[in-house]
């Protein structure tokens, strides 16, 4: 195990040298496995005294700060200098392979020709971090030592001769049951214990996440969520249209309920930037949306409406799904787990939420939540009114006779 104990020489903020050093030490240390660092503050008048006694104690010439070495704590004995911040950024070009990606993609309709032709236009990307990009039809063989898994829609809508509504709603819920019931047992048995699952795409989500949590008994439920960041993009680009701003001013909207079924769209927290209006102010100056957006009647009936048409209308509009929408919202909710992302960034997540907003137990809705050091927790400081409760009420019992529909006659067994 290798220790990397980065020393702050000033104890202030103007050493641009140790913030840069202590950054990369952080992303080490979220990347390689048995890896820690250290890090010790000396206030500036101790500085000079500290330096040369620790220097002398270890037989080190060294001047500036920061100051960085390493110890190997098997081995024992002193630690190894490695320098100021440019030494050690040259010292950490030994792990070229920190972040590498092996990228599986799996199809269980057996497209081999479609999944071909997806490797080699994501091999054609050239992108620095890929290590390779393998096509599998085998679950367990895609499902295997997995660290971050993504599902997408998986083509459930199709129509079939001769079944109404009804008939067909019931038997694409059966389907999926079946197929993620076996998908959470063999994430639970093949995929690390610390991997981080997405579900997305427009065909029951909630569902879909619900169904993998309660088949991956060993894994924490908080590393299954579900994306609303697709939605929560649309409701911004509306709001963006009818006051003019850029979609990138809108910030803080919310996304209740079921994803793909009731859901509700919350401006209590959300903000505008850049509004051209009487109140003006620099770039990072903003107002509540609500403030602006006057019309109370407009945002609960036309402006929730827009957002559930607004999908709909480019899918129709281009021909295909919204497919650059989607792998936004993933990668959004992807750099946030890194923790890339502001702490009060407040993001849209359908998640497992026993004991929230008095929510029953096993229902997954999207609520607000907020990273921090890579590990997300319900925003709390939110008003959930009558109205509101009663809406999340409703999503949860719509997703109660999703799973109730997918539970009948079910007969598989995965051994």
């Amino acid at each position: 195990m290798l220790i990397f104990t980065i020393l702050i020489s000033t104890g202030k903020t103007d050493c641009p040298h140790y913030a840069k050093a202590e950054l990369l030490a952080d992303r080490l240390q979220r990347s390689l496995p048995n890896f820690r660092i250290q890090k010790i503050s000396i206030l500036p008048h101790e500085w000079k005294e500290w330096l040369e006694a620790t220097c002398k104690r270890n037989g080190w010439k060294h001047e500036q700060s920061p100051m960085v070495w390493r110890e190997l704590v098997d081995h024992g004995g002193k630690g190894i200098l490695l320098g100021d911040f440019s030494d050690f950024l040259e010292h950490c070009q030994v792990f070229p392979h920190v972040s590498a990606i092996s990228l599986h993609l799996l199809d269980l309709e057996g497209n081999m020709e479609e999944l071909q032709w997806l490797r080699m236009e994501t091999e054609d990307l050239a992108l620095r971090l890929l290590h390779q990009v393998t096509i599998h039809t085998d679950l367990e063989q895609a499902f295997r030592e997995a660290d971050v898994i993504l599902l997408l829609d998986e083509g459930w809508s199709e129509d079939r001769d001769g079944e109404n509504e009804e008939e067909m709603k019931k038997t694409t819920v059966k389907g999926i049951s079946d197929r993620y019931r076996e998908y959470g047992q063999l994430i639970d048995t093949m995929a690390n214990k610390d991997v981080k699952v997405i579900v997305s795409g427009e065909s029951f989500v909630n569902l879909r996440c619900s169904l993998l949590l309660d088949h991956a008994h060993s894994i924490d439920s908080h590393q299954f969520v579900t994306v609303a960041t697709q939605l929560e993009n649309e409701a911004k680009a509306i709001i963006a249209m009818k006051l003019k701003v850029r979609t990138s001013d809108i910030t803080n909207i919310i996304v209740w309920g079921n994803i793909s079924g009731s859901f509700y769209i919350d401006l209590q927290r959300a903000k505008v930037f850049n509004y051209g209006g009487a109140i003006k102010g620099p770039a990072f100056f903003s107002q509540p949306a609500k403030s602006i957006l006057q019309g109370r009647k407009w945002l609960e009936t036309d402006f929730q409406d827009l957002v559930r048409c607004q999908r709909a209308a480019v899918t129709s509009k281009t021909c295909r799904a919204a497919a650059m929408t989607v792998a936004n919202g993933m990668l959004a909710v992807l750099k946030a787990w890194n923790g890339i992302c502001s702490p009060d960034e407040v993001f849209s997540m359908g998640v497992l939420c026993p004991g929230y907003y008095n929510l029953p137990d096993g229902i997954v809705l999207s609520i607000p939540v907020t990273f921090t050091d890579g590990r997300w927790s319900v925003l709390c400081d939110v008003t959930v009114g009558d109205e509101l409760k009663e809406r999340l009420q409703l999503s949860a019992s719509e997703l109660r006779q999703e799973k109730e529909l997918g539970s009948e006659n079910c007969t598989m067994v995965i051994k």
